[in-house]
């Protein structure tokens, strides 16, 4: 891995004793910004060295996507000759970040308490389940239960049948992200006020917010004015709609869109009816609006459509499986899409951050590390431990 700064992080250094998704989701984004990230593996690998596609022996496709951009080593906290070499790495490091069970950190001698006595300056970030202050507190939780758990789930219910899980790992990216968000704020507050402090963020809670941010509906009033809920994204009407040749995603939106679409149509007519006059009617019958969205759009084909939408200025684009992103013109002009290297000379295929920056861009996507104490993962723990 390259040595030289880059990115609006350089220089802030990251201990990562993340495991699954969330923990290596969020420490991820900080090493894609130029964090430089050491990431402690239990004996044997995080268990998604071997999760996803594989070839070989080498990590497979999930650990490649969440870990590249940083180095890891294999230690034993269980085992008290560890002990030195993580006290030394606490001492020098910015950031300390787990996944764990608070009682389970604790244990190993990586809970705020402990790490904060070794280095006041250091922000101690946990991910934790649910909150330590609540009767929850100490409950497992992986993706799938705080779907269920924060009301996610149910919501699909409106397009399944049936409460259903998103297909993607959608609570622990989101908590992923919190974290690094929490992090970058809890840096921030250190470098004004030169002091550390133990910030935790618990999935269920942090997953909640994000559910129900645009579904409050009249639970949003005290006393409350009615269920919660925002129809336009409850509908089931709400997908992408066939077309004569294929499918098309369109966002009629605001008046100005629905009149232009509706005027080039030759049914601005419908706007005059008193279920579709105002936003606040289109909204309470926006199911038999969009039955009529999706009438018209299955009478010309989606190229057809993607020219007249992109001149009326409405959004509009092409339902993409995830292979075809590969090939996607903007994608390629971006050069999103990057080769990196591993150790053993494997090549893999990963994103880079879509921010840009600037005045600090961030560094290109690296090698994902071997895992051991050897070559480049040796040479960054003997300069932490140097310093």
């Amino acid at each position: 891995m390259a040595d030289t700064p880059a990115g609006p992080l350089a220089g802030i250094r990251i201990l990562d004793f993340t495991t699954t998704f969330s923990g290596p989701y969020c420490t991820l984004l900080l090493a894609e910004l130029g964090a430089d990230v050491i990431k402690v593996e239990a004996p044997g690998g995080d268990i998604t060295r071997s999760l996803g596609a594989s070839r070989g022996l080498g990590p497979a496709s999930v650990y490649i996507a969440g870990n590249h951009n940083k180095n890891s080593i294999e230690l034993d906290l269980k085992v008290e000759a560890t002990r030195d070499t993580i006290l030394g790495l606490i001492k020098r490091a910015d950031c300390l970040v787990h996944n764990m069970r608070l009682p389970a950190a604790e244990k190993l001698g990586i809970g705020p308490e402990t790490a904060l006595a070794v280095n006041p300056r250091l922000v101690h970030a946990a991910i934790t389940g649910y909150g330590s202050d609540g009767p929850y507190s100490g409950r497992p939780a992986y993706d799938d239960c705080i779907q269920a758990a924060s009301g996610m789930s149910w919501l699909q219910s409106n397009v399944v049948g049936k409460p259903s899980y998103v297909a993607s790992a959608i609570a622990d990216k989101v908590s992923g992200q919190a974290a690094a968000n929490a992090i970058l704020a809890a840096l921030l507050r250190r470098e004004r006020s030169g002091e550390g402090q133990a910030v935790e963020i618990p999935m269920f809670e942090t997953m909640v917010s994000f559910t129900m941010m645009e579904q409050w509906g009249g639970r949003a009033f005290i006393p409350a004015e009615g269920p919660t809920g925002y129809a336009r994204m409850r509908s089931i009407h709400r997908r992408p709609y066939e077309t004569s040749d294929g499918m098309i995603s369109v966002v009629v939106y605001h008046e100005g869109h629905w009149r232009r679409f509706l005027d080039f149509v030759g049914r601005v007519d419908v706007l005059e009816e008193d279920r579709f006059r105002t936003a606040h009617s289109r909204n309470q019958h926006i199911d038999e609006l969009y039955i009529i969205l999706e009438e018209i759009l299955a009478g010309r084909s989606t190229a057809e459509w993607l020219k007249i939408l992109d001149d009326l200025d409405i959004p509009a684009t092409t339902v993409n499986t995830t292979d075809e992103l590969f090939d996607d013109p903007h994608l390629q002009a971006v050069n999103f899409f990057q080769e990196i290297d591993d150790a053993t000379g494997g090549r893999y295929l990963v994103a880079r951050t879509a921010t840009r920056f600037h005045g600090t861009p961030p560094p290109s996507p690296a090698q994902t590390g071997a895992l051991g104490r050897t070559g480049t993962n040796q040479a960054k723990i003997d300069r932490w431990l140097a310093d």
